[in-house]
């Protein structure tokens, strides 16, 4: 820190603390995200990334819900949950800091990204901040943060051998990607649900792909105005019944808060290796646009698969009374 300024040092110093303050749950970060894009309405990705993180968060709870807590062994839903947040955290700890940064650029009206190393970002990222400072391009700014933050996660997460072999290489975890439970949703206070989801998890790309695909569903000028009001009428807490109070049609769901049903986890990161340095950035990633294979107006197939859910623990109660017999 010897070479900055006194002011610099300050900003860095604030940043840190306020990333530190808010990385604490996921309904800390989720509020946090959404705050930050009130106040700076021109970071798309900081409503995505708030919409996705409500998502983490009722997938969490969803693990100790009526139907996963007697499908699901503990030390399973323990290894699910901790995986979810792991993803969660690390993804706040890198990008919150480049979203108050852009903030102090535009309060001190000059770019400060010249200190985005001091929060070990990658070389890519940091690129695409400047170029937007300069050309003001949303749409690009948007995808390069899906891009980061994926990046940012496939090594400490989806590529770590704990993760992997006890996750991502369960049978449930392949049950779960082939049935699509693993579906991002953005509710509205009319009780319909859109969204899209991923088969393939575990791969890169095709997470990114996803990841561009939201952005498109999140922002279209039809729709955004529902989605916003969501979030602005309904707190976040991790209970499915957050948008499941607007429905039409109950669906017996039941999952609890997430403040009342886990623990804070402190979590540390050792080494920092800057992704873009050891990955080949795809021009696809960039340039490809999103496109849309699936119906993007997900209510009756959100009640197909809660009817699924049911018929599924039905089945196993049945081959629990069979066992006994």
């Amino acid at each position: 820190m010897n070479h900055l300024t006194i002011q610099e040092q300050s900003i860095i110093r604030q940043i840190a603390s306020e990333t530190k303050k808010r990385n604490v749950d996921n309904i800390s970060r989720t509020d946090a995200y959404f705050s930050y894009f009130k106040q700076n309405p021109d970071i798309f990705w900081s409503f995505l990334a708030s919409m996705v993180s409500r998502n983490g968060g009722w997938n969490m709870c969803d693990l100790e819900g009526n139907i996963f807590s007697k499908l699901l062994e503990p030390p399973l839903r323990k290894q699910l949950f901790l995986t979810y947040e792991r993803a969660n955290w690390l993804i706040f700890q890198d990008a919150y800091p480049q979203l108050l940064l852009y903030q102090y650029s535009t309060k001190l009206n000059r770019s400060m990204f010249h200190l985005l190393p001091n929060f070990n970002v990658s070389a890519f990222i940091q690129k695409e901040w400047e170029r937007y400072w300069k050309e003001k391009d949303k749409k690009r700014l948007t995808t390069a943060l899906i891009i980061n933050e994926q990046n940012v996660i496939q090594t400490p997460v989806i590529e770590h051998p704990v993760y992997k072999k006890k996750v991502f290489h369960s049978f449930l975890f392949s049950f779960q990607d082939w049935l699509h439970f693993s579906c991002v949703l953005f509710p509205t206070c009319g009780g319909e649900v859109y969204g899209a989801s991923v088969n393939g998890f575990k791969s890169l790309s095709k997470r990114i792909n996803l990841g561009k695909r939201l952005a498109s569903i999140l922002f279209h000028p039809r729709l955004f105005p529902y989605f916003l009001e969501f979030a602005e009428k309904t707190p976040h807490t991790g209970s499915r019944n957050d948008y499941e109070q607007y429905f039409k049609i109950k669906t017996g769901r039941k999952t609890p808060l997430l403040r009342t049903t886990f623990p804070v986890i402190a979590h540390h990161q050792n080494n920092h290796i800057d992704w873009s340095t050891q990955r080949i950035i795809s021009p696809a990633w960039l340039f490809l646009p999103a496109r849309h294979h699936h119906s993007i107006h997900l209510t009756d197939w959100y009640y197909d698969k809660s009817n699924q859910l049911q018929l599924l623990l039905s089945f196993q109660n049945s081959l629990k009374l069979e066992k006994w017999k």
